[in-house]
């Protein structure tokens, strides 16, 4: 990425919320469009007989593409391959375990929110969940800074950074601005998740991950503000082709003023990524309903669902890990089940196993639609 270092050197300002002067005329018909999509996609979230087990590869990616932004290199490949029990390499595996942690934030925020809404404690929570024994872990995890940081290249000085966020000496009370603005329900769910999400990257309140904090605020407002029955939407994929972008436009609000942009940005990304969710989703329940009698005609068991739920949970897994996510107790039946799968290619062997090492098997078909190798 290029950077222009055409930033002054003093902390930026908290801009005030609610926004004004915005063009009404032009974001009006995209709101209408974002939010259009959005119901689309809800509608097939709120039909599917288990969407968390049926889109869990899609939480995946989105955990993968996140951290992507940030610097990590893991794919989804090699996340699954190690939910699968395959060992990382030892150089991915820093990168494996914030991808993980993602996974596990997301899942704590999700089951917070049936109970309490998003408050800057819970958002300290979720911090500490995303933070645990990884990269950044000596970065006070869960607690909102007290000194000044910067962004720019890895080991840049002050003078040096690309973006000063306001001074710690100003944070609180922005923060606790924002989190009444987030309280609020009079602007547009979807425009006021656009500014929930720049203002928080402006604050970036956390010693590290607060890139990540701010993506998963998206969904997660999402299903505050009744816009999806869960919070399973993910736009990292849409921010990570246009990373240039994405931070560019969050920098013009601070150095220009310029929400204006910011907003279309996002909330054509809220179209584009809604409509490329629903696509995936629709592949990944078309092809569960094509292989669910396939698995059935297949093994004759009263087994065969809940081994293709497994896959869907798990579309790279071992032989024992398996049989006890099907609930198979008994070796044999489980292994008979796999070899006839594998035979009629409904699946795939990943890796032969040896002596006391397990097969790895996996749903090939459901990776890509995942990794979107037919939808971008």
């Amino acid at each position: 990425m290029t950077y222009n270092f055409l930033m002054t050197r003093a902390p930026a300002t908290p801009p005030n919320l609610p926004l004004k002067d915005l063009d009404w005329k032009k974001l009006l018909p995209l709101l209408s469009r974002a939010n259009a999509a959005l119901g689309r996609y809800d509608g097939l979230l709120r039909s599917l007989p288990n969407g968390a087990v049926l889109l869990s590869p899609l939480t995946t990616n989105e955990a993968v593409l996140s951290s992507r932004i940030e610097g990590t290199q893991a794919t989804l490949e090699e996340v699954l391959q190690q939910d699968g029990g395959v060992e990382a390499p030892l150089e991915r595996q820093a990168d494996l375990a914030e991808v993980r942690n993602y996974r596990t934030a997301l899942l704590y925020a999700e089951n917070a929110m049936k109970e309490r809404p998003i408050t800057l404690s819970l958002i300290k929570e979720i911090h500490q969940n995303l933070m645990q024994d990884v990269r950044g872990k000596d970065k006070t995890p869960g607690q909102f800074r007290i000194d000044q940081n910067w962004i720019g290249r890895s080991g840049c000085s002050m003078e040096e950074a690309r973006f000063i966020p306001p001074s710690p000496l100003v944070l609180q009370q922005a923060l606790d601005g924002w989190a009444g603005y987030i309280s609020s329900v009079d602007d547009d769910p979807v425009l006021q998740i656009a500014v929930v999400h720049a203002q928080f990257e402006i604050l970036h309140p956390f010693k590290d991950g607060n890139g990540r904090i701010g993506r998963m605020l998206i969904p997660l407002l999402l299903y505050q503000r009744r816009l999806l029955s869960r919070p399973m939407f993910y736009l990292s994929e849409y921010l990570e082709l246009n990373r240039d972008e994405y931070y560019d436009r969050l920098l013009f609000i601070t150095e220009k003023g310029d929400w204006q942009g910011w907003v279309e940005f996002f909330v054509k990304g809220v179209i584009t990524q809604a409509d490329a969710n629903l696509e995936k989703a629709q592949k990944m329940l078309g092809l569960y309903n094509e292989l669910k009698p396939q698995f059935i005609e297949a093994t004759h068991s009263q087994f065969a669902v809940p081994a293709l739920d497994v896959f869907f949970r798990r579309p790279i897994i071992n032989s024992t890990d398996f049989a006890t996510r099907a609930g198979i107790s008994n070796r044999v039946t489980s292994n008979g089940i796999l070899k006839t799968l594998t035979d009629l290619n409904l699946i795939q062997i990943f890796r032969n196993g040896a002596g006391r090492t397990p097969n790895v098997y996996m749903l090939r078909a459901l990776l890509n639609i995942a990794e979107g190798r037919d939808v971008f």
